[in-house]
């Protein structure tokens, strides 16, 4: 009896110990503006991978920061700003893939996008930099067409689920920008 009791005492100790299943978390509009610090318009100009290495987060930690330019959608201004995800390869053979960067044709040179980014001052092995929020759910291609730039939608669970045209989306960022506390 002594035996199946430290047998159920191990199996419960045992299933509490068990990693919790990961999650996704569902963003709206409204929650993403909460974290972004801004959201920006652009065209990617320029884009490098490489590696830090950190005697408390570890070695071989890979990062990618792509440049954009263009401009904010809470009011307008024009940016070139620096934007930071997890992952990326340095060499053919040295780096990491990332199951939450963005896919290699959404931060391709030449792409328009819409990213949402904040600052963070340790992104990882001390790294402060405009990081991209909510990973690849915080960047948006965009398309022009002949009735003007449309953002492209995700879906359901993502900030921005269906087709905006930008002049939407700015002009919701603007209202939810103007409302936010500042930090």
């Amino acid at each position: 009896m002594l035996l199946l009791k430290n047998g159920l005492l191990a199996l419960c100790l045992a299933a509490l110990a068990l990693p919790a299943p990961a999650q996704i978390r569902r963003l709206s509009l409204e929650t993403m503006v909460a974290e972004a610090d801004e959201a920006v318009h652009g065209t990617i100009v320029a884009s490098r991978s490489f590696r830090l290495d950190d005697p408390l987060d570890g070695p071989e930690l890979y990062y990618t920061t792509i440049t954009i330019q263009g401009r904010t959608l809470s009011s307008g201004t024009a940016l070139t700003v620096d934007v930071t995800f997890r992952g990326g390869f340095v060499s053919a053979t040295e780096g990491v893939f990332n199951s939450e960067a963005p896919a290699a044709d959404d931060v391709r040179l030449g792409r328009e996008v819409v990213a949402f980014y904040a600052w963070t001052d340790d992104f990882g092995a001390g790294l402060a930099t405009n990081a991209l929020v909510a990973a690849h759910g915080g960047l948006y291609r965009a398309a022009s067409g002949p009735r003007g730039t449309t953002v492209l939608g995700r879906g359901d669970g993502y900030a921005l689920r269906a087709n905006l045209r930008v002049s939407e989306l700015e002009g919701a960022l603007r209202r939810l920008y103007a409302a936010k506390p500042r930090r």
